[in-house]
Formats: structure tokens, C-alpha cells, sequence
């Protein structure tokens, strides 16, 4: 974390220095995306921190091997410069500088290596999980089906601009959310909010098995570290457990067709104990008897 926020100060200044607007950087609303801000989404779980730390350390190398780079060129440029090198050098080839430039860049990739391999196995290896949420992508929304829950089933679709102009209709919407949640809920993000929300409870490992009705999408939250593509006629699959309760904000990352910006992903997370009474509640309301679970 000091690390981080260390670097996030780093950045800050340079990017001052050349008249941007770094703000938010490293404490930004948390889990919300903010105005101007040049930073990562607050991680939710230990999958995302991973590929914070992992992301850090690699800026960290970049950062050194630019500044490097460019220290080096500028000091040729004057060194070696033709008033200061009547007579240029006629020296090709140096043994150690070529021994340095080969084997330095194979131990960076090898750090690298051993750190993002890892990595890798950790959010493509599906852990045991309690229950599953199978994902539909359509064009231009998200079908969430809990086949586990008795075939709970709803589709979460963008909430539209004249909501977060026309203060009635705004609160309509909050009234319908607040309903489906089962507790106070506010819009908070245009473009960003949906009519309904994938309900999860924290401390909770779970699988989300991913498909597609139409064409490809990518379902992406980044505070979760999840992103994955949602193929038709394929089932992938991934997982994510939220630490914490709160409201969680992705969107579809594959392009698939005019309206893929309008597909925000909504994850609201509660504690176990608010999530059974929803679970009760979406029975109720969004049960589906015919619905077979894809397993586990």
C-alpha cells in the first residue's frame, strides 16, 4: 500500500508538471469510477489486489527502463555530438555493453514471468464455490440466471439518460431498485446503473459460468479482477469473491455491436444474512421451476 501510493504520488506530480489534472489517483471514491481520475478501481478481493501489485510493479519497471533510456540518449546526443567528435569513433562492438543489453531485458521478462504465471493459474483455476451464477450477454444487456436458487432469472438493462435529468422519473427508478433489492438503493453512475443488479453475498466464493445469446461480449468488473468473454454456443468460467458489502461497477469490454457502451454490469454485494431474505424475496418474483443448474 505505500508502494502504491508512493508511485501514485510519483505520477501525480509528473502529470502536473505537464498540466494534467491528476486527481483521485490512489483515493478515489472507493469502487466508483470519479471525474478525472487516472488510477485503478479500489480492489475488492484478493484477485484484483494481485493484478494491482502486479500492475505496480510492472509501471515500476517501465518507469526505470524510460528513464534510463532516455537519460542514455540525451547523454549520447551530447557526448557524442559532432563539436565535441571532430573525429567520430570508429569502435562496433563493445563484449560487456553486448553481454548487458542481452542479458539484463531475459531477467526482466523472467521477474516477470515468475510473477504473472502465477497469477494466471490463480484466476483461471476455479476454486470450490458455494453456488453459481450462470451470465448471459446479450445485444445489449445481461441475463443473470441462479440455477441453484430455483431458477431465479432477470435481465439487468442500462438505466436511461433522461432518468438522471428528470427527477421523477429518477425516482421511479430508484422505488423499482429499492423494491428489487429489498433495502434503500440510489442511482449513482449515468451510463453505469441498471434497472436490476447481480445480488451476491460477501465472504463468498462464486462461480460465474459465462455465455453469449448473439455475439461476443466481455463481462468485466475491475474491482473484482474479473474479465472474461462471453462466446455463444460456449460456456466459460470464472469466479470472485467480494470482501465486503457495496455496489460494484463493470461493463461489457468486447465491441459487439452499436450499443455496447450501453451495458453496465452492477454487482450489488450483501451480507449473507440480507442475502438470503433477497434470495427469499427473487423467488417469489423471478423463480423459473423449468431452470436446471449447470453444475458446479
Amino acid at each position: 500500500m505505500i508502494v502504491k501510493r508512493l508511485f501514485a504520488g510519483i505520477v501525480a506530480a509528473v502529470a502536473a508538471a505537464f498540466g494534467f489534472a491528476a486527481t483521485a489517483l490512489a483515493d478515489a471514491a472507493e469502487h466508483m469510477p470519479v471525474d478525472g481520475g487516472h488510477w485503478l478501481v479500489p480492489a475488492a478481493n484478493e484477485q484484483a489486489q494481485r493484478i494491482d501489485d502486479f500492475h505496480i510493479m510492472l509501471m515500476w519497471i517501465i518507469t526505470v527502463i524510460t528513464i534510463f533510456v532516455f537519460v542514455l540518449m540525451f547523454w549520447v546526443m551530447f557526448r557524442y555530438r559532432a563539436k565535441a567528435n571532430p573525429v567520430p569513433s570508429k569502435t562496433s562492438h563493445n563484449t560487456i555493453i553486448e553481454f548487458v543489453w542481452t542479458v539484463v531485458p531475459i531477467l526482466i521478462l523472467v521477474v516477470i514471468g515468475f510473477t504473472s504465471l502465477p497469477l494466471l493459474y490463480y484466476q483461471d483455476v476455479v476454486p470450490e464455490t458455494e453456488f453459481a451464477v450462470r451470465v448471459t450477454g446479450n445485444q445489449w444487456n445481461w441475463t443473470y440466471s441462479y440455477p441453484d436458487h430455483d431458477g431465479i432469472e432477470f435481465t439487468s438493462v442500462v438505466v436511461p439518460d433522461s432518468a438522471f435529468v428528470n427527477a421523477s422519473e429518477r425516482a421511479e427508478y430508484e422505488a423499482a431498485l429499492t423494491g428489487f433489492l429489498g433495502k434503500p438503493a440510489k442511482l449513482n453512475a449515468r451510463l453505469l446503473d441498471a434497472d436490476t443488479r447481480l445480488v451476491v453475498p460477501a465472504n463468498t466464493k462464486v462461480k460465474v459460468q459465462l455465455t453469449a445469446s448473439d455475439v461476443i461480449h466481455a463481462w468485466t468488473v475491475p474491482a473484482f479482477g474479473v474479465k472474461l468473454d462471453a462466446v455463444p454456443g460456449r460456456l466459460n468460467e470464472t469466479w470472485f469473491e467480494a470482501d465486503k458489502p457495496g455496489t460494484y461497477y463493470g461493463q461489457c469490454s468486447e465491441l459487439c455491436g452499436k450499443d455496447h457502451a450501453f451495458m453496465p454490469i452492477v454487482v450489488e454485494v450483501m451480507t449473507k444474512e440480507d442475502f438470503a431474505k433477497w434470495v427469499e424475496h427473487a423467488k417469489a418474483e423471478y423463480a423459473d421451476a423449468g431452470t436446471t443448474a449447470l453444475g458446479r
